[in-house]
């Protein structure tokens, strides 16, 4: 279910793009909002290995994983990772190779989803098998799925992709409106199916968290709860983000005077040893002029005027992307993004963009 251009790539290969196997990355200190990707990307493939990664940072907020009752609940082999540890990582890899030479089979445990969502994918399963090629009768019931979802964009790119013709089609006019009539019985409008396919997905997602994860600590998540509600409420938010911002510009220019002069005085006295070097045995002054005055004095003052207000910027910055600021400086500025008709991915891009 994609929500962005990049989103939308990644589901196009994932979807059509026919991989030997798909690794999902998962975040092991919020397991409970990562596995709905899992599911959702296990009813297009069945190759699909579960990487749980970030297992350091999960053991110091006393978290603590279940990987083989994860693996038992999905039905696909889940590998804890250290991202920084070359050996886990290598392990993932192995088991990446046998998912795609076969030597590890998987079984993925697909979503359960409300009794009419069933019924409605099993009448349209028959003619929809039909149409699909036979490398792809494993997508069968995701297409039916995307289906009775009715949205469009992702039904046009399976016509494109998969060379079938689903939305004008008159032969499934019939399962189309059984489809309908069973909704209907329901009280469920067709733009109500996305959210209560979205509900089931995390209800399994928060089952399986339930069974596979134990906390020391319950109450680890509610200092990051207190934090939010500060540094994202309307009224503070944005004046601490200005004052946080500030601070930075404030330290990187003012800190920045002090090397940036220590650079110019120690590149002046080479270029006084330079010019004397060149005196010394009579260069032309066109040769001088070119090399000193031309290329050193350019790079040099490149060098003491940029290198110092970027080596205090760039730091200060991770630090705050480190303490989670910056996804909080993103939150703050979606509003005004979208007002603007951009992102609130671009706000870090902009961030930045203010300093240059």
């Amino acid at each position: 279910m994609s929500n962005s251009e990049e989103e939308e790539i990644a589901r196009n290969y994932i979807c059509f793009g026919n991989p030997d196997a798909t690794i999902v990355v998962v975040d092991a200190t919020a397991l409970d909002r990562n596995l709905n990707l899992v599911y959702q990307i296990m009813e297009i493939t069945d190759k699909v290995v579960v990487c749980v990664n970030l297992l350091d940072e999960a053991k110091k907020k006393g978290i603590e994983i279940d990987l083989k009752e994860i693996e038992k609940r999905l039905g696909v082999p889940v590998v804890g990772t250290i991202a920084r540890k070359k050996k886990t990582l290598n392990k993932l890899m192995d088991v990446v190779e046998k998912v795609c030479t076969g030597e590890i089979k998987t079984n993925p445990k697909l979503i359960k989803y409300p009794q009419y969502i069933e019924e409605s994918v099993n009448i349209l399963e028959k003619k929809v098998t039909r149409l699909l090629t036979e490398n792809n009768k494993n997508k069968t019931r995701w297409v039916c799925l995307k289906l009775i979802d009715g949205d469009e964009k992702i039904l046009n790119e399976i016509q494109k992709n998969l060379k079938i013709k689903l939305i004008n089609n008159n032969n499934l006019n019939d399962e189309k409106q059984k489809v309908q009539d069973i909704l209907d019985s329901q009280g469920i409008k067709r733009e109500d199916i996305k959210d209560k396919m979205i509900s089931s997905v995390i209800f399994m997602s928060e089952n399986v968290y339930k069974d596979a994860v134990k906390l020391k600590d319950e109450e680890y998540r509610e200092k990051d709860r207190k934090i939010d509600k500060i540094l994202t409420s309307k009224k503070f938010g944005i004046p601490i983000m200005i004052l946080f911002l500030g601070l930075i510009f404030w330290i990187t220019i003012v800190g920045a005077n002090y090397p940036s002069e220590w650079l110019s005085q120690f590149f002046g006295w080479i270029q006084e040893k330079l010019v004397y070097f060149f005196e010394s045995f009579g260069a032309p002054e066109w040769l001088k002029g070119t090399l000193i005055d031309g290329v050193y004095k350019t790079l040099t003052w490149i060098i003491a005027v940029m290198l110092p207000p970027m080596a205090i910027f760039f730091p200060l910055f991770t630090l705050l992307e480190d303490l989670g600021f910056l996804p909080r400086i993103a939150f703050n500025l979606d509003k005004i993004f979208r007002k603007a008709g951009s992102s609130r991915k671009a706000s870090t891009y902009y961030v930045h963009g203010i300093w240059l």
